[in-house]
């Protein structure tokens, strides 16, 4: 089967630098396929086309629709997003969950599309009949109002987030390795030689704790040899200063 990415589709949507924000968006995210049903600017003019910043080829393949039921009539499954109460029977899905969601639909042969409302009014209830599912972004309750393309980027993330393979840390050395550990353990034996007879160094105990602090310093950062070599650098000046 194949895998096919979900549909992006903006009903009514009112401003044109919106809707190329959206492709924007959609770009960043790697969706393709967006859906206009009655836009009340161009969507392929001058501002549209500036505003997504070079995202315009999904502009251009954008296909305009004259109802929100012509625009899913192909599509076996249909999320519209909401922040509002509707007196609907729906499952109500966060944006991750319905993201796995359609990921697994789509790998078995069924197409997605996700419903965006007008800016200013977000979709009627006769739009959201139309969806199986509601997807819900939950965020301040005292201001919980998105941007149409801020929306679509949120969304659009969390579909990316699936399909994407992520590192949850890297550590980028800038050409250089992490440095072994055997290497900073004699770096920091080099500096407790130079130290020995700084007064701390009198006492057994306290020249264990200070021996204990600065390896701790060392071992913990995850030090390349770079970085290794520039503290060999800076410890041998100050010796000869």
């Amino acid at each position: 089967m194949s895998d096919t990415l979900p549909v992006i589709i903006l009903v009514e949507p009112q401003l044109a630098e919106n809707i190329g924000m959206a492709a924007r968006a959609m770009m960043n995210c790697g969706l393709e396929e967006m859906r206009l049903v009655a836009p009340r600017e161009d969507h392929i003019g001058a501002k549209a086309v500036s505003a997504s910043s070079n995202a315009e080829e999904i502009l251009y393949k954008a296909k305009v629709y004259a109802s929100a039921a012509e625009a899913v009539a192909d599509l076996n499954f249909i999320a519209a997003t909401t922040a509002r109460h509707r007196d609907q029977t729906k499952p109500v899905l966060s944006a991750e969950f319905a993201a796995r969601k359609m990921n697994e639909l789509s790998r078995s042969g069924s197409k997605c599309g996700i419903m965006f409302g007008p800016e200013r009014t977000g979709l009627t209830n006769r739009d959201v009949c139309l969806s199986d599912a509601i997807i819900n972004i939950p965020l301040n309750p005292r201001h919980c109002s998105l941007n149409l393309s801020q929306a679509v980027l949120l969304i659009g993330y969390e579909i990316f987030k699936t399909k994407a393979v992520q590192l949850d840390e890297e550590l980028v050395t800038n050409h250089s390795v992490t440095a072994e550990r055997g290497k900073i353990l004699k770096f920091c034996e080099y500096i407790e030689e130079q130290m020995s007879d700084c007064g701390n160094f009198k006492t057994e105990e306290r020249r264990d704790k200070l021996i204990i602090n600065l390896r701790n310093i060392f071992m913990r950062g995850q030090m390349t040899e770079q970085e290794l070599n520039t503290l060999y650098g800076v410890v041998n000046h100050l010796l000869r200063k």
